[in-house]
């Protein structure tokens, strides 16, 4: 299938799942995943309708910009991880960055957007699967209670919420405790800890398990193969 029609097929996934769960798709946003994919898929993307995107790395992102700069009402996502040392170039890029992880990088991120004169949207990543290899903050990190009391004063950050990548299961009803306990986390957070801050996002499900993120609150599920097909390089 084309990219247009992998596109209407998720969106009518995404519908159906949304109906079954009770929940209104139109809340529900649709995230392309374009690592290592070229810009005119990424076109291909856009005119099928898709304006959200994320991107994996800041460098392979930037060698993209001049080729979709005409994308105007585009939103560019940052959702690998990012060093502290990046972060002025991923301030530039970038209209959010889903995978803070550390106070020190959001500080440097804040002052960063700040320079530049925009406000980022910023999402937690949280590592709910407690795996070695992968980045993000344990759910009971006291580094997490140390960014949600740095809220305030970080001002040119907007915190939206959270995101996760569960253990990979070949079945995806494997992910469903994860996805579950990220809701539960955001809960306990919201209004409780963060009075006043919203925290409604739920980054979480991808091409293999997106339904269940849904069923479990999500608010953007992040899809990449499923649109593009697989990739040719890491």
């Amino acid at each position: 299938m084309s990219i247009s029609e992998n596109v209407e097929h998720i969106r009518e996934r995404i519908r159906s799942t949304a109906g079954r769960a009770g929940r209104d798709a139109g809340a529900i946003t649709l995230m392309a995943v374009t690592k290592t994919f070229p810009p005119e898929l990424i076109r291909e993307a856009y005119e099928a309708g898709v304006r959200v995107f994320g991107e994996n790395r800041v460098q392979e992102f930037a060698g993209k910009t001049v080729a979709l700069r005409d994308l105007g009402d585009a939103r560019w996502h940052m959702i690998g991880h990012l060093q502290s040392n990046k972060a002025g170039k991923a301030a530039e890029l970038f209209h959010a960055v889903d995978s803070i992880d550390s106070l020190k990088l959001a500080e440097k991120l804040n002052d960063a957007a700040r320079e530049v004169g925009k406000t980022l949207s910023v999402l937690i990543e949280v590592n709910v699967g407690g795996e070695a290899a992968k980045t993000g903050l344990a759910p009971d990190a006291p580094e997490l209670d140390l960014i949600l009391s740095s809220a305030e004063r970080l001002d040119h950050l907007a915190l939206r919420g959270l995101m996760t990548v569960p253990p990979y299961t070949d079945d995806p009803q494997g992910a469903r405790p994860y996805f579950r306990k990220l809701r539960e986390l955001r809960d306990a957070i919201a209004g409780p800890r963060l009075p006043g801050v919203g925290m409604e996002e739920l980054s979480m499900g991808m091409s293999h398990d997106f339904e269940i993120a849904i069923e479990e609150g999500s608010t953007c599920v992040r899809v990449g193969t499923a649109i593009f097909g697989g990739r040719t390089k890491a």
